[in-house]
């Protein structure tokens, strides 16, 4: 496991809630206000050709002379925009995984076609960076301070210098805006956002949300428990500041919701829990975190876990903390909660 990255929690703890920085809500005050504006006014579409300019969720507006194709951008994001069309030179992030297969956070980008710049969060060659001669990079931001999700801290500088930076805002809002952001994005970068199977993923997302709401209204009482599993603990998400957590919510799922006290440590992001202390919360249905650095349900040895009721009743899914924020990606989160409440018996 890397090492803590600028606070005692580990990087998995920092990750746990919802793929966030715990030092979310200590650098909150540091954001800037336009950060928060997401009209699609504030992003120039480009033509093909000629300049391009398009305007961040930091307020931060890069213009260059043309529509870059020399695109470097954090795994997720180039996940999301291969499902539009644009194609990236390089990625940084989880890519992966030992056996050389797509890391999930990859989706169905060939990773075989991409120079890989540094296989795990936090990590970005800087050679190998300045190599592809980079028009722009571009990844997500979990705080209000803007901070680049997974540029190193120790070499963001000299990363800053050889091209401009797009953010994407994941924090503290619905998927629906960071979904619509990286529509706006794609389609500045020429993607055609008219294309059939485009417009489909959109009302196919549009459609499992209602599944989801329904299935909610329907069954108010199961209850569902967001967790992440490490060697020696246990994280419970609030659904604070998480962009699925948050969205599930507003559409009437019942989440077990540590306190805020327990949460504190976190930035407000998680309670950790000793496996000892799993049985906290009763849960009908459990959302486990699916990124590569979190150990998964079936590798779970700890016997207070395989005695919860909802893993008994086999009632246990997968959550993705770090969405790909194209609807053909984010509708299949939908779907897997809608179909795990409409069966969920009530067993705690």
């Amino acid at each position: 496991m890397p090492n803590a990255r600028a606070t005692h929690l580990t990087r998995r703890g920092i990750l746990a809630a919802g793929g966030a920085l715990g030092l979310g809500a200590v650098l909150a005050a540091c954001g800037d206000d336009d950060a928060k504006s997401e009209g699609s006014s504030e992003a120039t579409t480009a033509a093909k050709s000629g300049p391009w300019t398009f305007k961040d969720d930091r307020g931060t507006t890069v213009k260059l002379d043309k529509v870059p194709t020399s695109i470097v951008a954090f795994t997720g994001v180039a996940a999301a925009l291969y499902d539009y069309g644009i194609p990236v030179k390089g990625v940084f992030g989880p890519t992966t995984t030992p056996d050389g297969k797509p890391d999930v956070q990859a989706g169905d980008l060939d990773v075989s076609k991409v120079t890989v710049l540094g296989n795990a969060w936090g990590k970005l060659n800087v050679e190998k960076y300045a190599a592809l001669a980079p028009e722009v990079l571009i990844t997500t931001t979990f705080d209000d301070a803007g901070t680049l999700w997974s540029v190193p801290e120790e070499s963001k500088d000299k990363i800053a210098q050889l091209a401009p930076s797009v953010a994407i805002s994941v924090y503290n809002r619905q998927i629906t805006q960071p979904l619509q952001r990286m529509w706006q994005l794609a389609e500045s970068l020429g993607a055609d956002m008219k294309a059939d199977k485009v417009v489909q993923a959109k009302k196919d997302f549009e459609a499992a949300a209602a599944r989801l709401r329904a299935a909610a209204k329907a069954k108010p009482d199961i209850r569902v428990l967001a967790g992440s599993a490490a060697d020696t603990i246990f994280y419970v998400s609030g659904t604070n500041f998480s962009i699925d957590l948050e969205y599930f919510k507003a559409l009437g799922v019942n989440f077990v919701e540590p306190s805020e006290k327990a949460k504190a440590k976190s930035g407000g992001w998680f309670e950790d829990l000793s496996w000892e202390n799993v049985d906290k919360y009763p849960a009908d249905i459990i959302m486990m975190d699916d990124r590569s650095s979190t150990i998964q349900p079936a590798d779970i040895t700890e016997a207070t876990w395989k005695k919860l009721p909802a893993v008994k009743a086999g009632q246990v899914i997968s959550r993705s903390p770090e969405p790909i924020l194209s609807y053909d990606k984010c509708t299949p989160l939908l779907t897997s909660l809608a179909e795990a409440i409409e069966k969920a018996k009530k067993v705690a």
